[in-house]
């Protein structure tokens, strides 16, 4: 095996962290619903679709939908919906997976969760043919030439589809919680206080959740009518990607990165990691000594011992061990490197990731501005006007990387929309608790579960 297949299989969580459940085994089967999507101008009628994934009972009341973040997909949340869905009695916990994850290519995932292909073989497929064009079959990611169409797929786009989806869940009576993770607590904001035809999106709804991610800037951090003219101009460009692009020319790299190394940390953890032959990744990266595949994982994506560029997908989850050859890891504090990988980790043809994560959508999410009417949203043509009409309860959680922006994002939400303050529940640990960790925390030690659940409770009759 040459030196780059050899520390691709470390490298994955690492490379993809710079963007930001249960074990992903052949017979795990998702509840998936396919909806069709708001139609986008140009986009093929195969990929006007995304997918809902299930999880709680069928005849439950009440569902908690959920929103990931910037290059995440629905299964980051399953760890976490499992736990929910086993304290609030009556609940289903749905996931949204957007359109953009359908452009993905699981063949050789899915062949290696089934024993049909070896981890050289996956790594070969996905990453060896780029020095070694003799390797075939191999992977074709989908080029800038024959994604234009991506470059529409905007907020407007996502809170349409998401639109679809809730009139889904109301359906027979029941009642809906929007919830969100990072940028997905960003379309929240932007679905409750869109004008739909003069109604605010927060009709129909019951709550709404931030989990380290809301609709706010700092008014200089937001866009003027020109600059978002520009970022416009820059995007349709006819070279540039309709893609977040990390590993430059690439933008798949980082999500197909940590696919496969979630994957190959759960389904192989105890074998030697072969990321200390990887010259190219950082020594910041490294562990010290040589470590399991699954400690390698941990190290790069624990609070402690990864780099700071890692904070998007940061746990805290434990230390090397102590002693042995390979090191293997120790699971401590809130969660464990079992549960870390299980929030991006291959499953039924998905994972947690966004391999091609839509630029459009991010830029357009700088200018939501809490719903209070911008120059610049009317350049994006989207339509966060109403934040003065959220009549909801609400409820954030902040870890170091929301660093209590959340709350007050939440906090003048409610206020500009007249929320009573006991609708309003902040929860700020961002001395103690890292991005990913509300997602992948055990549940017993889990403040975000801990206070959710009688927030929902209490506020969702």
């Amino acid at each position: 095996m040459n030196v780059v297949r050899r520390g691709s299989l470390a490298f994955l969580a690492t490379v993809a962290a710079l963007g930001i459940f249960m074990s992903g085994s052949a017979s795990a089967k998702l509840n998936v619903m396919t909806v069709q999507g708001t139609p986008a101008p140009g986009t093929p009628a195969k990929y006007n679709k995304f997918k809902v994934v299930k999880q709680g009972p069928a005849k439950a009341k009440k569902i908690l939908l959920l929103e990931p973040g910037t290059s995440a997909g629905a299964t980051n949340f399953r760890p976490l919906g499992n736990a929910l869905v086993g304290q609030l009695k009556g609940w289903q916990v749905w996931s949204i997976e957007r359109r953009e994850n359908l452009l993905e290519d699981h063949s050789m995932l899915e062949k290696y969760l089934k024993g049909d292909a070896t981890n050289e073989e996956m790594l070969d497929y996905y990453l060896g043919w780029i020095l070694d064009g003799s390797v075939q079959p191999h992977f074709e990611g989908k080029t800038t030439a024959e994604t234009q169409y991506a470059k529409k797929w905007g907020l407007s786009i996502v809170v349409h589809d998401l639109r679809k989806v809730v009139n889904m869940a109301r359906k027979g009576g029941r009642k809906v919680v929007l919830g969100g993770h990072s940028l997905g607590g960003s379309i929240v904001t932007a679905y409750a206080t869109w004008n739909f035809n003069g109604t605010p999106g927060a009709k129909g709804l019951s709550g709404l959740v931030f989990i380290d991610g809301a609709g706010a800037r700092e008014a200089a951090d937001l866009p003027t009518a020109g600059e978002a003219q520009a970022n416009l101009d820059s995007l349709n460009a006819e070279s540039a990607s309709p893609f977040i692009t990390l590993v430059p020319p690439l933008p798949w790299a980082a999500g197909v990165f940590n696919a496969m190394g979630s994957t190959a940390a759960l389904q192989d953890p105890d074998s030697r990691s072969l990321m200390e032959d990887f010259p190219l990744l950082p020594d910041s990266l490294k562990p010290p000594v040589s470590a399991t595949n699954l400690a390698q994982y941990a190290y790069a994506i624990d609070a402690d011992t990864g780099p700071e560029n890692l904070q998007l997908v940061q746990s805290h989850v434990g230390d090397l061990a102590d002693s042995g050859d390979p090191r293997g890891w120790v699971n401590g504090q809130l969660g464990t490197a079992q549960r870390a990988a299980q929030v991006f980790t291959e499953i039924d043809g998905m994972d947690g990731t966004s391999w091609y994560h839509p630029l459009r959508l991010s830029i357009d999410a700088g200018a939501i501005n809490n719903g209070i009417a911008t120059p610049a949203q009317q350049v994006y043509g989207i339509k966060t006007t109403m934040g003065k009409r959220v009549h909801l309860p609400m409820y954030s959680f902040d870890t170091s990387l929301g660093d209590g922006r959340v709350k007050r994002a939440t906090d003048a939400l409610a206020a500009q929309s007249k929320v009573p303050k006991s609708w309003v529940r902040t929860v700020v640990r961002k001395e103690t608790y890292a991005h990913i960790d509300p997602l992948s925390a055990t549940p017993s030690k889990n403040d975000f579960i801990k206070t959710l659940v009688p927030f929902l409770k209490k506020q969702v009759k």
